[in-house]
């Protein structure tokens, strides 16, 4: 471990030719490298991060419309921190530094409360486990427990952008096992579910990602489990994410120069604290786990 920094304390994670490095802050991914070449866009642990690199998103992933929301017809506010959208976003953990409760060579696990407040009245105990294996690459499980008297609404996701090597991504071969996507007004919030050809982002069969725009939320994945992919123009190279949930955000990173696409695993798709689709509801003393994975081979 180092020192406290603008990301919290670090973690080094080392097994076989991967490594990783956790930040508190977050209880985020700032690196994983195979072979020194990065899997995952990076950040140094002595700087704030662009577009939520890494971070855990709790109690909700995305967005809440307006930062409004209605639940046992109580009506809730939280801070709206996207003022581009009028959105609540990525829920009240990406800045929060975690407690480190276990660190070794190639596992580590953070923890924290989140904290009852009025736009979210409800106490949650949270965690997360980074194992890194030599063979099968980074696992993440991000877990958390309802220890109120009252049922919880609750989502939840992670926010690394896959990269190879950070080399511009137009040249990435991008596979989403994925049938529907969520068609989004002018400010990111859900509309309506369409098949993916509809809006000409199908790539079920895998296909150059070119100057496309993506920043959708893909649905009616395999059930069994799903795997995102990014390939090389000559398939030597790769690196995929790997999880079961209902619901991918996938993001072409325009805003931080598409060297990267972020590939976030959702319980829930955006807004979700509104329509309630897929929404998970933690009774007291209920708990919810989601397991993710990061592999990759870059030569």
């Amino acid at each position: 471990m180092t020192r406290r920094q603008a990301s919290g304390t670090e973690i080094r994670l080392r097994s076989g030719a991967y490594e990783a490095r956790i930040v508190s802050v977050g209880a985020g991914i700032a690196g994983l490298t195979l072979k020194g070449a990065d899997l995952v866009m990076p950040h140094a642990a002595d700087e704030l991060p662009d577009g939520y690199l890494g971070k855990t998103l709790m109690p909700w992933p995305n967005r809440i419309a307006k930062g409004t929301y209605t639940w046992e017809g109580t009506e809730y506010q939280v801070p709206v921190n996207e003022t581009s959208t009028g959105a609540a976003l990525h829920g009240l953990m990406a800045w929060v530094d975690w407690n480190i409760v276990h660190a070794d060579n190639d596992s580590a696990t953070l923890t924290s409360f989140i904290v009852p407040r009025y736009g979210y009245p409800w106490a949650l105990e949270a965690a997360v486990t980074y194992a890194l294996h030599a063979q099968r690459g980074l696992s993440v499980t991000l877990h958390a427990t309802n220890i109120t008297d009252q049922p919880a609404p609750y989502g939840v996701s992670s926010h690394p952008y896959l990269t190879l090597n950070n080399a511009p991504n137009a040249n990435y071969e991008l596979t989403i096992p994925a049938r529907s996507i969520l068609e989004v007004d002018a400010e990111l919030t859900p509309v309506t579910l369409r098949s993916v050809s509809e809006l000409d982002r199908d790539f079920q069969r895998g296909r150059l990602l070119g100057e496309q725009v993506v920043d959708h939320a893909f649905t009616d994945l395999p059930q069994e489990g799903w795997t995102v992919t990014l390939r090389d123009s000559s398939h030597t190279q790769f690196v995929s994410l790997s999880a079961d949930t209902p619901w991918v955000q996938v993001f072409t990173a325009d805003s931080l120069g598409r060297q990267s696409v972020a590939v976030e695993p959702m319980s829930c798709p955006p807004n979700a604290f509104n329509t309630h689709n897929d929404l998970i509801v933690l009774a007291p003393g209920q708990s919810h786990s989601m397991t993710f994975t990061i592999c990759g081979d870059l030569g």
